[in-house]
């Protein structure tokens, strides 16, 4: 693929004059050499160019926003800190990541605990580091928090709410079908008596409705509809409940660019359309106009992202379909096996030659799934390339894993010619720090 088409995909690459690509001012044998592969290299001045256009252009006179970021894209100490920088807030997932922020020295009031099934001991952590909002993912996490609440502690809470809304993506990433496993439905007559019961509840402010309808959502028609069924649920809960809602978080699922074929929104009008129909939709109905969040996680990181591995060998099997293998696997790259996702890359230290054949790139996991790109047409691969896979800033470092006890890589951030590790490479001894050493 000619530098200019992916300058066009990924915005975040050039190519130097000895043909080898170049990411954030660094060339990829210098990170090959100062760091190893496989290699998670993260754009730091794009990651910020995103969280600004977000919050540059999620904004309106009539409507107040705030943009969190999904942290379960892709966290590190080195993220939080960069996150409260450009002044996002943070949306958290489990204890594990809560405890990161905490230990990055992240504003807890500006940190957003969700997830579907908290247990009690990461409600206890939320409230002994005054976690600014728990979002309520069932009346089991209600009954549990109200529990450990004690006056005159009090705390923010929001509802997740399931709207049945279908937006068209990945079966395993759309959230809001009725059969989800997330929240609570707006259709069920109980959902209107957990949020009376949490109004009530001493310790609790009730400020509103979390949802989320998914994620690589390419339709502004799904985000705005998604706007307006909540919107009608507002006006639901004032009729039947007498409570006025102050916030409403609609969360993320902005969908991003991993192949040509790809066509994410990158008007930011639609941003605005977003507020505009929610002030709409609170004045046709008379209720209060409510602050409103959203959480781009994937749309922050994923472009930012860039997986360098080292060609082992090549492979052509008797039916005739090419092999490329390099030195990771679907452990640090699970995303095509999981979810039959798809990537484009290069042999990043041969960028002016002509791609000649189709291979399919796998990696050294025994596995037959473990396939990296299922087709991938480059020059001929030659022991020692560098290959580089494109738009992986996103759950790729946070869904890493150990099978076959494979090291996970490190992770460096690059900006205008420097390097910085964020997170060290695994070495043995850590994939046995926890084994005990007994005689059985």
């Amino acid at each position: 693929m000619e530098e200019g088409i992916i300058m066009k995909l990924f915005g975040t690459q050039t190519i130097n004059d000895a043909s080898t690509l170049v990411i954030g001012g660094v060339d990829v044998k210098t990170l090959q050499k100062q760091f190893g592969t496989p290699l998670y290299v993260m754009d730091e001045t794009h990651i910020r160019n995103q969280c600004r256009w977000f919050t540059q252009h999620f904004v309106s006179e009539r409507v107040r926003s705030e943009v969190i970021y999904a942290s379960k894209a892709f966290l590190t100490i080195a993220m939080c800190r960069l996150i409260e920088a450009e002044g996002l807030s943070l949306d958290v997932v489990s204890g594990g990541e809560l405890y990161t922020a905490f230990k990055a020295g992240f504003p807890m009031e500006r940190v957003y605990f969700h997830g579907n099934n908290k247990s009690a001991e990461e409600l206890s952590m939320a409230l002994k580091h005054n976690v600014g909002t728990i979002i309520l993912d069932n009346e089991n996490e209600l009954d549990m928090l109200l529990k450990q609440i004690k006056p005159p502690q009090t705390i923010n809470v929001l509802l997740r709410l399931n709207p049945g809304i279908e937006a068209h993506t990945h079966e395993y990433i759309a959230t809001t079908k009725n059969d989800s496993k997330f929240g609570l439905s707006v259709f069920a007559e109980k959902t209107l008596d957990v949020i009376r019961r949490i109004d009530a509840s001493d310790g609790l402010c009730f400020r509103g409705f979390h949802s989320h309808i998914g994620s690589q959502i390419f339709e502004e028609a799904s985000f705005i509809e998604h706007a307006r069924a909540i919107m009608k649920y507002v006006a639901e809960v004032k009729d039947a409940t007498g409570i006025e809602v102050e916030a409403i978080n609609l969360g993320g699922g902005f969908g991003v660019r991993y192949t040509e074929e790809d066509r994410p929104i990158d008007n930011a009008e639609f941003l605005n359309h977003v507020l505009d129909t929610v002030f709409e939709e609170a004045t046709r109905a008379g209720v209060t106009v409510p602050r409103v969040m959203i959480e781009p996680g994937r749309a922050i990181v994923a472009n930012a992202g860039t997986t360098l591995y080292e060609v082992g060998s090549t492979k052509t099997t008797f039916s005739g379909r090419n092999y490329v293998f390099v030195d990771g696997s679907m452990a640090d790259h699970i995303r095509t096996s999981l979810y039959g996702a798809e990537y484009h890359g290069v042999l990043a230290n041969r960028m002016d030659e002509k791609p000649l054949d189709s291979y399919t790139v796998t990696g050294k996991a025994c596995e037959s799934g473990d396939i990296i790109i299922r087709h991938l047409t480059l020059p001929t691969p030659e022991k020692g390339d560098l290959l580089a896979v494109f738009s992986t800033g996103a759950y790729h470092y946070s869904m890493a894993s150990n099978y076959n006890r494979l090291q996970r890589p490190a992770v460096v951030f690059v900006k205008e010619g420097k390097a910085t590790c964020v997170v060290r490479r695994e070495s043995y001894d850590d994939l046995i720090r926890n084994d005990v050493d007994v005689r059985l």
